[in-house]
């Protein structure tokens, strides 16, 4: 090993001991300038009165697709057991076949659901295999004090939650529940951590200004594999230096008052119908235009009185009991799902409601669980303002099929992002 990268390693390392993370790159051109505290409540308020919003709810292990796809497409289709609670919303969502990444793996797979690359593939891609949120997040800047919220848990099978990814691949770690959730939104810091947060702040800048020195002058010593690498690791700098400017400029920028007490965690189960209670309180104080929830190998059937686990009942090889089992899990999830789309239904934003400047993605990347395959997910597309009400039965093959990274330009376009592609897409898909 050279002296030069010995002595970079040894300036990461550093990094890391102080706690500093070096994650999300991003190109400089993708982000607006960053508002002083002031400005980004002035511009919220103001410039964007009514903001469109955007949440992404993925499932890990799909669902039972016999009682979700009707038989009959287009505006007239037949409402499945899966689909029953969902009824009173039927003007307000589309329902997708059809739709997939073209990728293979299984569980694994099921982490490229939102970003539709695959993390081995990435390298090979204009803008690795970053997620549709942060995409978006990427586009909102400081004009809220949480570019974008991911939550989820980090129990279960394969290593919890992993469906939000940074423009380096990097995994957007979940806020684990409904008591950390709140916090997160209502609580203030104490005076007394409010200083040190901003001593960290301070500290972090004047290691990042050291930084920048060594690797300026390392870069003249390098070859242009290593120059690559290098670049890489400055775009992680420079993306800490933004997170930083962001944390400082909302440090004195009191949290909304919660309308409800504390909670405390009990289980994913439990707190389902909290954890989307809070995500509409989020949206609806503007904490932050985009969300996402992930429900994994903890959202445990024992607490339905089951004796298998969720993902056993997955792999239910067609025996009625599993399936049953299966079914009761999910009825749950539909159920607080069609719950949460009358929650955004409820808040009026002037001669809307807040449903209808938000675009609601639920679906799953494993398709049969059972049979371990990633084709022919199933989707739901609801609010957003777009034209809802039918069953969109899509080509699952051929030259007519249509990528799901088509709908997430589609949605991407709708929040504002000035683009024409998105991880595998041809082109938009309404």
């Amino acid at each position: 090993m050279s002296q030069s990268a010995s002595s970079l390693n040894r300036r990461r390392f550093l990094l890391r001991g102080v706690g500093v993370t070096l994650a999300l790159p991003a190109l400089e051109s993708f982000r607006p300038r960053l508002l002083g505290a002031q400005d980004s409540i002035t511009a919220t308020t103001a410039a964007t009165p009514n903001p469109t919003r955007m949440v992404a709810i993925g499932n890990l292990l799909g669902f039972y697709q016999p009682e979700l796809w009707p038989t009959t497409p287009g505006r007239d289709y037949e409402t499945t057991r899966l689909l029953r609670p969902l009824q009173p919303h039927r003007k307000n969502f589309t329902l997708y076949s059809g739709l997939d990444h073209g990728v293979k793996g299984g569980h694994f797979a099921v982490h490229s659901f939102l970003s539709g690359v695959l993390s081995m593939d990435a390298k090979g891609m204009p803008e690795g295999n970053i997620s549709l949120d942060q995409r978006a997040a990427e586009t909102v800047g400081g004009a809220t004090r949480f570019p974008s919220l991911a939550i989820g848990s980090e129990d279960g099978i394969h290593g919890g939650c992993m469906m939000c990814w940074t423009r380096s691949g990097t995994r957007v770690p979940p806020i684990p529940g409904a008591q950390e959730l709140f916090r997160k939104l209502f609580v203030n810091e104490s005076t007394d951590n409010l200083k040190k947060a901003k001593d960290r702040f301070a500290l972090k800048g004047s290691i990042l200004d050291a930084v920048h020195g060594d690797a300026k002058a390392l870069n003249r010593q390098l070859d242009h594999e290593d120059r690559e690498k290098l670049d890489e690791y400055f775009t992680s700098v420079r993306d800490v230096e933004r997170q930083i400017q962001l944390n400082r400029q909302w440090a004195n920028v009191p949290k909304p008052k919660s309308p409800i007490p504390e909670p405390k965690n009990t289980n994913m189960v439990d707190d389902l119908p909290l954890l989307y209670d809070l995500m509409v309180l989020a949206l609806q104080t503007d904490s932050t235009r985009i969300a996402t929830l992930e429900l994994g190998g903890d959202f445990e059937s024992r607490y339905f009185g089951i004796n298998k686990g969720y993902h056993a009942l997955s792999h239910h090889g067609q025996l009625k009991e599993n399936i049953d089992g299966l079914l009761t899990l999910e009825d749950y999830q539909m159920t607080h799902f069609a719950h949460f789309l009358e929650r955004l239904k409820s808040v009026k934003e002037g001669d809307a409601t807040l449903l209808d400047r938000t675009m609601v993605l639920f679906g799953s990347g494993m398709a049969n669980a059972n049979a371990h395959t990633n084709s022919n997910l199933p989707i739901i597309l609801a609010g957003g303002d777009f034209q809802h009400g039918e069953y969109r039965a899509l080509p699952p093959k051929g030259i007519d099929r249509k990528p799901l990274c088509n709908l997430y330009l589609s949605m991407l376009q709708k929040f504002g992002v000035e683009t024409d592609r998105f991880g595998t897409s041809t082109g938009t898909l309404i």
